[in-house]
């Protein structure tokens, strides 16, 4: 890797200057995080750049890297692309986060941004980052938020952080929200091409300077909104569209019964007027976006959104109705789910991610154990140790045959549970969440389409 550091913010050189600049590695680029979204797009800089230090509090994930292997697991392309990066010097990664902020100018921030036990977004990692870039900031230099933050941290956090905790006065360096809008499975593919980049800067060289790096990261078009508020806000408005969208899709699966209609049918049908496009229904809504965005919001204004609360209730209340599903169809076949035991399928929030936050399982195990049932749990995306601590007893694909099962609930269909032998299990009870179980003998609930016997 070049030694030179070049900045972007209020640069001499002239646009094409300035684009050549950055892909001979003469801008060099420091990323913030290294997981399953951050080492992607650190792969994704090297490549085009030529010089990136990815920096993350892991021991393990820096090692594995700079030994040119790629941790995140089922991301397709990843680790070639990793591989190539570390092996042509493109990309090493440190924990020294000051270390690297002193070699970069260009930094690029994508940490979690939890929420606390009273529903705030919790911003001490993404402070701590803020504070190592403090450290190394030189005039010239552009900050480039990821991470989803509430509205107006841009503006009003990360700008004044910086101004008072470096020798760099604002106006000598720059700040963009610039939101990831990538998904798990598809992660190159969705930075490089899928959806255009949004870009929004504290002030109009920020904004510009970070479409002009994104230019160069996509192949997409870039959209540049008014300020990085805006931009900030897109990718929560994106978040509680969906939210909302998947709880009016629940509310509709919950009046099934007394509706007597498979509502996932009728859903289908009306999606094909183009102005419909309502969601499909399941056990809940997990991961560390969708359930946490509104609250993103909520913190931010004075006023009340009971639009964004009461879905956020809809979605967080169908694990138990999962359940209680599962209870009634027990009931119905003249069985009780006091004492009986039950296979939950998948424990990471969706297929082939091993990931659980705010996963929907962790309540479907909660209320069966509520309900006196013994709880199995399989996924092959996790530890035992994992899936252990959400209440219920771990049990590998390959064995779960051998467990006499009263009752199974499908909460995350993992492609691997479609080579199930459903035929070695007697008389099941089962309650497909996601609707994605044919004809497999036993008696079957789909959460929407309701039952199957």
């Amino acid at each position: 890797m070049t030694n030179l550091r070049s900045g972007l913010y209020n640069a001499k050189l002239p646009p094409a200057g300035q684009r050549q600049a950055f892909r001979k590695g003469s801008v060099p680029v420091a990323v913030y995080g290294l997981g399953k979204m951050g080492l992607p797009l650190a792969a994704v800089y090297a490549s085009v750049t030529g010089h990136v230090v990815g920096v993350d509090i892991d021991d393990d994930v820096v090692r594995t890297i700079n030994d040119g292997e790629c941790h995140v697991a089922k991301e397709p392309g990843l680790p070639e692309l990793v591989s190539e990066q570390v092996e042509r010097g493109a990309l090493r990664a440190t924990t020294d986060s000051v270390a690297a902020a002193h070699t970069a100018s260009v930094h690029v921030i994508i940490v979690p941004t939890p929420l606390t036990d009273d529903r705030e977004p919790d911003l001490a990692a993404f402070e701590a980052v803020l504070d190592s870039i403090a450290a190394g900031l030189a005039p010239g230099d552009v900050v480039v938020v990821e991470c989803t933050v509430p509205p107006g941290t841009s503006s009003g956090l990360v700008v004044p952080h910086l101004e008072a905790n470096s020798d760099v006065s604002r106006g000598e360096f720059g700040v963009a929200f610039c939101p990831e809008r990538t998904s798990s499975g598809r992660a190159l593919q969705d930075i490089t091409e899928s959806h255009p980049k949004i870009v929004g800067g504290v002030d109009a060289e920020s904004t510009r300077v970070a479409s002009l790096i994104y230019g160069e990261i996509t192949s997409n078009e870039v959209i540049a909104v008014s300020d990085a508020t805006t931009a900030e806000s897109v990718k929560l408005f994106e978040g509680v569209y969906r939210d909302v969208n998947i709880a009016l899709a629940n509310e509709l699966a919950r009046a099934r019964d007394d509706l007597g209609i498979d509502v996932r049918e009728a859903i289908d049908a009306a999606n094909t007027q183009p102005y419909c496009n309502i969601h499909t229904p399941g056990p809940g809504v997990g991961g560390h976006c969708i359930p946490w965005y509104p609250y993103f919001i909520t913190s931010r204004v004075s006023d009340d959104m009971p639009l964004l609360l009461t879905a956020r209730e809809v979605n967080d209340s169908m694990p138990s109705f999962t359940a209680d599903t599962l209870r009634d169809e027990m009931a119905d076949a003249g069985r009780t789910l006091d004492g009986a035991t039950v296979a939950v399928l998948g424990v990471t929030y969706r297929p082939g991610v091993a990931e659980t936050r705010a996963t929907p399982a962790a309540g479907v195990i909660d209320r069966l154990n509520e309900h006196g049932a013994t709880v199995l749990a399989v996924d092959p995306m996790l530890d035992d140790d994992v899936v252990a601590s959400f209440g219920a007893t771990p049990v590998s694909l390959s064995d779960l045959s051998s467990h006499t099962l009263d009752a199974v609930v499908v909460v995350t269909p993992h492609e691997e549970f479609d080579h199930i032998d459903w035929a070695a299990f007697d008389d099941l009870v089962v309650v497909d969440g996601r609707g994605t179980l044919g004809d497999i003998g036993h008696s079957v609930y789909t959460i929407g389409g309701g039952p199957r016997r």
